[in-house]
């Protein structure tokens, strides 16, 4: 991918250790630029210069938990409007 490309995936994320893994992948990654990890809403967005599909292959076999991809922003689209409370204003701040 040559352009910036923003995902948003749902993970089970049930206890502390899992965000503590999902982080840890995700900072190892060196394609991945920024992170937002909602605990509560079980979703993962992240920001960079990478192929969707071949991120969530690699976060599906580390994690070894269903990962399904529920947005994804490629280069040249605009970002919607926040429309459903604080938690995609945090993300349009971060970028």
């Amino acid at each position: 991918m040559s352009g910036q490309v923003c995902m948003v995936m749902r993970v089970n994320l049930d206890c502390p250790s899992c965000c503590r893994k999902m982080r840890t992948i995700i900072l190892r990654m060196k394609e991945i630029e920024m992170h937002l990890i909602e605990k509560q809403h079980n979703r993962v967005s992240i920001f960079g210069r990478f192929d969707p599909a071949d991120i969530a292959i690699r976060i599906r076999k580390r994690m070894k938990r269903r990962v399904e991809i529920l947005d994804i922003q490629l280069p040249g689209e605009e970002m919607p409007h926040a429309t459903d409370g604080p938690d995609q204003s945090i993300m349009q701040q971060a970028a």
